[in-house]
């Protein structure tokens, strides 16, 4: 059944004909446990793509666990944590083929925690496998996989009822578990959903018809991954060039590398290069084997140009009569994958085509609820959610719609501090019609857009600073000894790592040094100020321009007599004391060391409050 030469056959003419075979791409999903990796491997093994010594090491694996003659999803499952906890980790690609088509299968996790790896695996297939346990029926990661699958334009999907032989193979069982998966199926869009009653581990409707299953007459898993048509319309598409990198080996030669998106391009054709709108002709066209009469989607060329145009990586060379898409705010359905939720008030990195540009969420529109598959509204997008967002990039992305284009109409966003990949997403344009060209260009031009602003958000600040910016606002009389507990606080904070100051009001008034406090506060360093503010009002103002989640307000209660003492010249009539202060120390009555200490759990306290933790006292250590 695999691919092998035929009696008599040269080895160059074998070669030919495997080159000419049509590829499929793809990708089997589904709950944990629900027998991918078996499916996949006797899949493998029932077509002779599996190598003898490979075949004798799983053997003898098989026997170490119990597990009968062979185990077939160790076949696919490689990584030692996979074989110890009998799941699937990470993506396992796979490469066969039979007399009638090659194949790349990625047999991606099941489990929840790893649906980011299931994205990766079906981002480029063209038919997904979705395993069903006949036991357990659709359960919400298997609506969850399908929702996936169906955004990311995969129009044929297979649903695989498996471990038939555990349900006696019950014809009722397997209709029923079709119907509930009908009616999610009606909602998403597929082109075509073809149901297969299997058993992985007896080989049931894997490769041939099944003798257990007399009432089924549809195809097995093999005939259908052989004979289902999938349509790859790129080539008639406009052509389009995202230009890799620029090759410059002597004086004489200047190329342009990239894998084309769509379209076909020849000696000659006029192509305009994106953002700057410059024009030329195509002089010629080299790929690997030397020079090209033409080249077409998804081939990995070089193309030069009849001007020395200023091109780099991130351009794009189009065709001039069929410009794409140039847009910097759009809609885009995306998977979240960051175990951080998304935060609209940062901004992350934005990897599209082979350009990186900086984009912001502006808001959620609405997230898909597993059970109904229903859109339901939502401020941000946990680990693992499905949803649709609208961004906005401070330069223009040039591309086509998803559903259109896959390689002109998908993205990744980045988070910009960890380097993380955040989300997977698909691009859904605003508006139906396309702009001129004219028009087109100018937004390809365009500075900015985005609001100068910082693009740093409290979260990331605190991440990396380790603490949330806050003033500790301290208050009290003349003589009092504000200042003398302000530098040891510092002095406290600094040795525990945190990022402090005292501000010096000398020459300024009380605005300025609001002001001043409420920038470091918001640059998330610990501020700490003794400014004389000994009317309520004022302190009321304080308290409303810095916020209550990151003021402290600090009454120095020491005994008027000693201050009295300690500044005669002082006009203690003036001062009135807080009413409502959040802490309250005496220091003629505790030493300054403890009343240091005291102010450190406040801050501790504070801290959690503005990050939004749950609001238990935490003591930094002594």
């Amino acid at each position: 059944m695999a691919a092998a030469p035929r009696p008599g056959e040269r080895i160059e003419d074998f070669l030919e004909r495997y080159r000419k075979q049509d590829l499929l791409r793809f990708v089997a999903v589904g709950s944990v446990d629900d027998g991918k990796s078996t499916l996949i491997g006797r899949l493998l093994y029932e077509t002779g793509s599996v190598f003898d010594d490979q075949l004798e090491a799983v053997r003898r694996a098989s026997q170490g666990r119990g597990a009968g003659p062979i185990d077939f999803s160790l076949l696919t499952d490689g990584l030692v944590a996979e074989r110890e906890q009998g799941i699937t980790i990470d993506v396992a690609y796979r490469y066969f083929a039979t007399e009638r088509r090659k194949f790349i299968l990625a047999d991606t996790p099941g489990h929840v925690q790893y649906t980011r790896n299931m994205v990766t695996g079906a981002s480029t297939a063209d038919v997904a496998i979705v395993l069903v346990d006949a036991r357990l029926g659709v359960l919400p990661q298997s609506r969850r996989h399908a929702t996936i699958c169906s955004m990311l334009g995969i129009e044929h999907l297979l649903v695989a009822v498996n471990k038939m032989d555990l349900v006696g193979y019950d014809r009722q069982v397997y209709e029923r578990i079709c119907a509930q998966f009908s009616e999610v199926a009606e909602r998403l869009r597929f082109e075509s959903v073809t149901f297969v009653p299997t058993s992985a581990l007896q080989g049931d409707n894997v490769v041939g018809p099944s003798r257990h299953t007399p009432w089924y007459d549809g195809p097995s898993v093999l005939s259908f991954l052989e004979t289902v048509r999938v349509e790859r319309d790129v080539e008639s598409e406009p052509m389009r060039l995202p230009v890799q990198m620029v090759l410059r080996p002597h004086l004489d030669y200047r190329g342009y590398a990239g894998r084309l998106a769509s379209g076909i391009v020849r000696p000659g054709d006029e192509v305009v290069v994106l953002p700057s709108g410059q024009r030329s002709r195509v002089a010629g066209i080299d790929g690997w084997e030397g020079e090209l009469p033409e080249a077409f989607a998804p081939q990995s060329v070089v193309v030069r140009l009849a001007d020395e145009l200023d091109v780099s990586r991130g351009d794009m060379i189009v065709a001039a009569e069929a410009p794409p898409l140039v847009q910097r705010r759009f809609e885009a359905d995306i998977v979240w994958m960051d175990e951080r939720p998304l935060d609209p008030r940062k901004t992350y990195l934005l990897k599209h085509t082979t350009q990186w540009v900086r984009a912001q969420v502006e808001h959620v529109e609405h997230k898909l609820d597993m059970d109904t598959l229903q859109p339901v509204a939502a401020e941000r997008l946990e680990m693992n959610d499905v949803g649709r967002v609208r961004l906005l990039c401070h330069r223009a992305l040039y591309f086509e719609p998803y559903e259109r284009n896959r390689a002109l109409g998908a993205f990744v966003l980045v988070d910009s501090l960890t380097h993380r990949t955040a989300a997977g997403g698909m691009i859904r344009p605003l508006g139906a019609e396309r702009p001129s060209f004219e028009e087109l260009l100018r937004e390809a031009r365009a500075g900015s857009a985005l609001r100068p602003g910082t693009q740093v958000s409290p979260a990331e600040r605190r991440e990396r600073m380790g603490q949330v910016g806050a003033a500790v606002w301290l208050t009290g009389l003349p003589g009092s000894g504000r200042w003398l507990l302000a530098f040891a606080l510092e002095r406290r904070l600094f040795d525990l790592g945190k990022t402090v100051t005292v501000l010096d009001p000398r020459g300024e008034d009380l605005r300025s040094i609001v002001s001043a406090a409420k920038a470091c506060t918001e640059a998330g360093l610990v501020t700490i100020c003794a400014f004389p503010s000994y009317l309520r009002s004022e302190r009321a103002r304080v308290r409303e321009r810095l916020g209550e989640h990151r003021l402290l307000e600090v009454y120095v209660n020491t005994d008027p007599a000693l201050c009295r003492e300690r500044r005669p010249e002082a006009q203690p009539e003036r001062f009135e004391p807080p009413e409502h202060p959040d802490v309250t120390v005496a220091l003629d009555h505790v030493r300054l060391d403890q009343a240091v200490e005291t102010l450190v759990r406040a801050l501790a306290r504070l801290d959690r409050r503005a990050a939004g933790e749950p609001s238990v006292e935490q003591e930094l250590p002594g």
